[in-house]
């Protein structure tokens, strides 16, 4: 193991030895802060092009290029759909975003967001052997608002260049019509991952909880803190699945969710939050501590912590409760101080603490499922069919309170869940390949072990160089002061 690669595997003997557990922790998230800015500079950012097809002689661009690549473009010309086979289009994802929402970031211009699509893309190759494109856009109108329809038309002009388009990173209410609209009116999947996937990998979670303490989905009391696009989704996806709308009841920044806000019910744009409104909390319960009395489960995706989340809302929960607190970069709690104030099983979306539940495990997968079968969308029933093939992967080498998720280095999970979301879609009726559940499983591993011996290739040829191992003291000497301060 390289140097740097120890330090990073055991970072927490390097802060002080008087550091207290959130000291550390704040300061593990401090040191990963600076490290990215390091890495992302010696580096110039994550992604590069490389081709995937020979060149044996320069007459070979003849054959590439022109004039033999003529023959290519009239055959996709009469037949539109030849464009999967001959060209990267059945396995090129765009990921598209306006950068107003990026993590718990915010609006960080069009630009700002290109670090977390180029992530994006990353996870998308290593994980799910797929090739993608980080685009950031500017969707402002004239006036300066950012204006939904400008990124509907934008992701309606890509269809023909790429096999499905991921969502990423849109505020809301925009989030809300983009998706539903280009799900319908596209003939190539459009995935909005922070309401989707989040949906996917956290009721994924939550069945595996449950599993954990003994309950059944459609008896337990689920409190969600945050209304966002994550919530709102994984709400919906959660009660689709089998959970009792008259036991949900979730929060915004100006209280519960409810029939009688009439704040939410006037504004059109809200039409998702307004559903919520409609279908749970009956009672119209408007104290968080009431609320979570009794709470078999705290779902939250909101604000980024510590400390957003109180230990008293966590005293009066149910018997062995449940709490995620998938806020980025830093959870709305802690771990440690979630189960001092009583939960049993808790989850974050941060790989540094158990159970990580984080879209990373999900839109590699779905995706991969998605353009093996040349689906024509991602249903809800695909998403939903995806989190229990991500359930049933964990629980077949086994699960515990702090091991209820697959992780990102199981790299088998990726082709069982493409398996089962491209059969879904191909008994949805909205796949234009009909393949067997061996034959996409087969397809996806083979692309992502490639992908991965790829890249190692390119590391030990030093292609790929490994940076200087004082970056790592440099990014911790940060922490440690930023932290001490």
């Amino acid at each position: 193991m390289s140097e740097i690669n120890f330090k990073l595997s055991h970072l927490e003997q390097y802060f002080p030895a008087n550091f207290t557990e959130e000291q550390v922790a704040k300061g593990k998230t401090e040191f990963l802060k600076h490290m990215a800015f390091y890495m992302h500079k010696f580096y110039g950012g994550k992604i590069m092009t490389v081709p995937k097809c020979g060149v044996y002689s320069f007459n070979w661009f003849n054959v590439w290029y022109t004039p033999g690549v003529s023959k290519i473009s009239t055959m996709i010309r009469d037949n539109n759909d030849c464009s999967f086979e001959l060209s990267n289009r059945g396995n090129s994802v765009a990921i598209v975003s306006d950068s107003t929402r990026v993590l718990g970031d915010g609006n960080c211009t069009p630009s700002g967001g290109l670090g977390v699509m180029e992530g994006k893309a990353m996870l998308m190759k290593y994980l799910g052997g797929i090739d993608a494109s980080a685009i950031c856009i500017d969707s402002r109108n004239q006036k300066g608002e950012h204006d939904p329809d400008k990124i509907i038309e934008f992701v309606k002009m890509l269809q023909p260049s790429f096999g499905a388009v991921n969502l990423e990173d849109i505020s809301q209410p925009n989030c809300f019509k983009v998706l539903d609209v280009l799900r319908e009116e596209c003939q190539i999947p459009v995935w909005h991952d922070d309401a989707q996937g989040t949906g996917c990998v956290t009721l994924a979670g939550l069945i595996n909880a449950l599993k954990v303490v003994n309950k059944k989905i459609d008896d337990v009391k689920l409190v969600f803190w945050g209304a966002g696009a994550s919530n709102t989704t994984i709400a919906r996806l959660i009660m689709l699945d089998g959970a009792d709308p008259s036991r949900i009841i979730m929060f915004d920044t100006k209280g519960a969710l409810h029939k009688n806000r009439e704040d939410i019910k006037k504004d059109p744009r809200f039409y998702r939050k307004w559903e919520i409104c409609e279908q749970t909390n009956p009672d119209c319960v408007d104290d968080i501590i009431e609320a979570c009395t009794g709470a078999d489960a705290l779902i939250a995706l909101s604000t980024p912590g510590p400390d957003v989340i109180k230990p008293s809302w966590i005293h009066p929960m149910a018997k062995k409760a449940i709490v995620m607190a998938c806020a980025n970069p830093i959870p709305e709690i802690y771990p440690y101080a979630a189960k001092q104030a009583g939960a049993y099983v808790v989850a974050t979306g941060r790989g540094d603490f158990p159970n990580q539940v984080n879209n990373s495990v999900g839109f590699p997968g779905i995706l991969k499922g998605a353009l093996i079968v040349r689906a024509k969308k991602v249903t809800d029933e695909m998403a939903i069919e995806a989190a229990h093939s991500l359930a049933e992967f964990a629980e077949k080498r086994g699960i515990d309170p702090d091991n209820i998720m697959p992780t990102m280095d199981e790299h088998e999970v990726f082709p069982y869940e493409a398996k089962a979301v491209g059969l879904k879609a191909i008994e949805q009726g909205v796949a234009r390949k009909k393949l067997t559940g061996d034959e996409i499983y087969n397809k996806a591993k083979e692309d992502i072990l490639q992908a991965r011996e790829i890249l190692k290739t390119l590391m030990d040829e030093e292609f790929i160089k490994e940076p200087p191992a004082e970056f790592v003291q440099k990014a911790l000497d940060k922490a440690i002061e930023a932290v001490a301060l």
